[in-house]
C-alpha cells in the first residue's frame, strides 16, 4: 500500500523539527522559580520563549500564560474573566468548540448565544450592544474553517465595557496575529496546531481588566494559571512557533490551491455534495457532506485505504451524532451526519491530494451503499 495520507491537521498538526531539536536541548531544566544558578538558568529560557512569543503576536511578555493546552487556556479565559466581573450575562455563539461551549454552560449565567448564518458567521450583534461579564467569540471554526468577525465583536462588546475571550486555537500560526490591535481580553491558543508540542497551550491576557485565577496552588503566571512551568515546552512552542509565523505569507496561498484543487476534483467525481466550507475561510479546510452516507462509513473506509481525516463532529458511544456547528447553519441532521473534514497543513502535498481524489468516488458509492444507521 501506498504512504498514508494525513488531511487531519486542524486536530493536530506534526511536531516540527525545530520544536523537537529545542525542546531536547531544555528537556533537563528544572525550576524556573528556583532561586539558585540552574533555576534562574531555567528562569532565562523560560523569559526567552516568552518574549519570543509575545513578539510573533504583537503582545507583551507579561500578558504571555504558559498552560497545558488550548482547552486550559479557554476555560480559564472565560471562567477567569466571568469570576471578575459582577455580571452574571454571559454572550457566545452556537458554533463555539465544546472547551468554549461546555465551559460557558457550566458557569451557571444567563447565556446569551449570537446566531449564525448557512455559511457559519456570526450574523447578528445586537446582543453585545448591552453589558455583559463576558464575550466568547472563536477567531476561526475549527470543523468549517469559517473566519468570524472577531475585530466586530470586539468592538461592539468593547464600546459598553465588556471583555471578550478569543479561541484562536486554529489561528495562531497559520494567520497573522496582534494581540494588542485586535483588541480581545483574552485569546487562547494551543502548540501543537502549528507544530509545537502536544500538552502546551497558550493564554495572552491583558494587565486589566484580567482574568481572576480559578485555580489555586502557586502565583506562577501572574497567579492566572498556578504550577511549575514546563520549560522545554515553553522553547519548543516559541521555537515551533517562530516558524510557523514565517511560513504564513507562503503557506496561504499553497494551502488555498492545494484545498481548491480537492474542492474541484471531488465536485466532478461526486454527486450531490454539499460543502460547508466557503470564502472566508481558513486555507486548509475543507468540511462537506455526503448526502446518504454516514460519516463514520466515509471515514473508516478512507482508513482503510490509507487517508486519515475526520467527521468534524462528535462520536459518544458509538453513535454518530450530528454537528452542533452545522445544525446551527440550519443544516439537516441527516445531511450533517454524513460530515467529511478534510484539513490540510505543512506536511500535505499534491500527491496526496491526487492520491485521495484517486480514492473518493468509490468511497463516497461504497458509504452510501452502506446507507445510515438508525
Amino acid at each position: 500500500m501506498a504512504a498514508g495520507v494525513y488531511l487531519d491537521h486542524a486536530a493536530t498538526t506534526p511536531m516540527r523539527q525545530v520544536a523537537v531539536d529545542a525542546w531536547v536541548r531544555h528537556a533537563q531544566a528544572l525550576n524556573p522559580g528556583g532561586q539558585y544558578t540552574s533555576g534562574r538558568r531555567a528562569r532565562s529560557v523560560l523569559d526567552d520563549a516568552r518574549e519570543t512569543i509575545a513578539a510573533l503576536l504583537g503582545c507583551e511578555p507579561v500578558e504571555v500564560i504558559f498552560t497545558a493546552s488550548g482547552t486550559e487556556a479557554d476555560n480559564i479565559g472565560v471562567q477567569g474573566l466571568f469570576a471578575a466581573s459582577e455580571s452574571r450575562r454571559v454572550i457566545s455563539t452556537p458554533i463555539e468548540h465544546p472547551a468554549v461551549l461546555e465551559t460557558v454552560q457550566s458557569l451557571g449565567a444567563e447565556v446569551e448565544l449570537l446566531p449564525v448564518d448557512a455559511q457559519g458567521r456570526v450574523s447578528d450583534l445586537s446582543a453585545l450592544d448591552t453589558p455583559a461579564a463576558l464575550a466568547a467569540c472563536m477567531w476561526a471554526n475549527n470543523e468549517t474553517g469559517a473566519i468570524q468577525p472577531v475585530e466586530q465583536v470586539i468592538g461592539r462588546a468593547s464600546a459598553v465595557g465588556t471583555p471578550v475571550h478569543v479561541d484562536a486555537v486554529q489561528v495562531v500560526g497559520h494567520l497573522p496575529v496582534n494581540f494588542a490591535a485586535l483588541g480581545a481580553t483574552t485569546l487562547a491558543a494551543s502548540a501543537h496546531k502549528f507544530g509545537g508540542p502536544r500538552g502546551v497551550g497558550l493564554l495572552l491576557a491583558k494587565r486589566s481588566p484580567a482574568p481572576t485565577g480559578v485555580l489555586h496552588g502557586g502565583g506562577q503566571e501572574r497567579g492566572i494559571r498556578p504550577g511549575t512551568v514546563d520549560v522545554a515546552g515553553a522553547a519548543a512552542t516559541a521555537a515551533a512557533l517562530e516558524e510557523a509565523v514565517s511560513e504564513i505569507p507562503t503557506e496561504l496561498g499553497r494551502l488555498r490551491g492545494l484545498r481548491d484543487l480537492l474542492r474541484t476534483g471531488i465536485t466532478d467525481l461526486v454527486e450531490d455534495v454539499v460543502f460547508h466550507t466557503t470564502e472566508s475561510s481558513l486555507p486548509g479546510h475543507l468540511h462537506m457532506s455526503f448526502p446518504g452516507a454516514e460519516g463514520d462509513s466515509l471515514l473508516m473506509l478512507l482508513d482503510s485505504l490509507g487517508v486519515e481525516a475526520s467527521t468534524g463532529s462528535a462520536c459518544a458511544a458509538g453513535v454518530n451524532r450530528a454537528s452542533h456547528v452545522l445544525l446551527a447553519m440550519g443544516v439537516s441532521e441527516a445531511e450533517a451526519r454524513g460530515a467529511l473534514r478534510f484539513t490540510l497543513g505543512r506536511t500535505s502535498t499534491e500527491s496526496d491530494v491526487k492520491r485521495v481524489l484517486g480514492l473518493i468516488e468509490d468511497v463516497a458509492a461504497r458509504a452510501r451503499a452502506a446507507g445510515m444507521a438508525f
